[in-house]
């Protein structure tokens, strides 16, 4: 009998995000040895190999992409009517998606994470990161319900609600090795362009990817993240724009140092935006927290 359920589908779903059984397994909370008798029996009950395990990664095969695709669109129609069945019922979301852009820390959202859940609602909390364009994407896709720290010009399309957060400075900074750390000031575009820039990747899957402060053809390195782009600035891999805040601590030990370009990067316009489709009990709480919420104040432009 053909066993293909939404169960399955988050497995196949996790694997192919995490790149491993073991990393999905972890997500789905099984063992790893029931997340590979799972896939094995659905291949075995479609007649088709969904996953090419040759690799370090397991990657979809093509019949896997397929199945996958409009696997999705099934686990996001059936979260939807969950949460809608329980909006009727009682007002309140069954899980909420928030995404947080990497541009911002996590950290100062948990004591409104301890908040929100000393409410007792029963709504779930699932936190995302995105980055650029992934932000808009991820609420375009429904990944997510709550953008905070979105870059407010990132809306690709109507359909959204936003509210400014605040403007986040940046400062352009190097390793004192790096052969810009000499240069006089300011630097031109023409002198930055010859060395490697580390950008954060965006985390866009369906929306056009974006980058901030890369010039045309200049090289780059690719992180994940903020701390990552932070780290491997302060190794000299590359010169780049990184939010003041969380630059101050290395340019006042002197792992990095600032310089003036002569066309600086403004700075980051920031916002919260959520879908003007409805709004349940539990996201009308975060709307209202968090457009009176002090924990980011510091890492905006006073």
């Amino acid at each position: 009998m053909l066993r293909l359920n939404l169960d399955s589908l988050e497995v196949i779903d996790a694997i192919a995000r995490r790149g491993s059984f073991a990393a999905a397994a972890e997500e789905v909370h099984r063992v790893p040895s029931a997340v590979t008798y799972l896939v094995r029996k659905l291949e075995d009950d479609l007649g088709v190999q969904l996953f090419d395990r040759s690799g370090h990664r397991a990657r979809l095969t093509p019949a896997g992409a397929a199945l996958l695709e409009d696997g999705r669109r099934l686990l996001r129609a059936a979260g939807e009517l969950e949460c809608r069945v329980k909006r009727v019922a009682t007002g309140w979301e069954t899980e909420l998606l928030i995404a947080v852009d990497v541009i911002l820390p996590l950290e100062p959202l948990y004591p409104l994470i301890a908040e929100f859940d000393a409410l007792g609602s029963g709504t779930r909390l699932r936190l995302s990161r995105e980055s650029l364009g992934g932000s808009w994407d991820a609420l375009h896709e429904r990944r997510a319900d709550l953008l905070i720290g979105a870059t407010q010009d990132g809306a690709a399309s109507g359909g959204y609600i936003s509210r400014p957060l605040g403007e986040i400075p940046m400062v352009f900074a190097v390793a004192p090795r790096h052969p810009l750390a000499a240069h006089a000031e300011p630097i031109p575009a023409s002198v930055v362009q010859q060395y490697r820039a580390v950008v954060v990747s965006d985390s866009s899957r369906s929306l056009l990817p974006r980058t901030v402060g890369l010039l045309d053809g200049q090289e780059k390195l690719n992180v994940p993240d903020m701390p990552a782009k932070l780290a491997a600035q302060i190794a000299g891999l590359g010169c780049g724009n990184l939010p003041l805040p969380l630059a101050r601590a290395a340019l006042q030990s002197g792992q990095l140092v600032q310089k003036q370009l002569e066309s600086p990067l403004g700075p980051a316009r920031s916002c919260l935006a959520w879908r003007n489709d409805g709004a349940g009990q539990a996201l009308q709480w975060w709307i209202r927290r968090l457009e009176q919420f002090e924990g980011y104040r510091c890492w905006m432009v006073s």
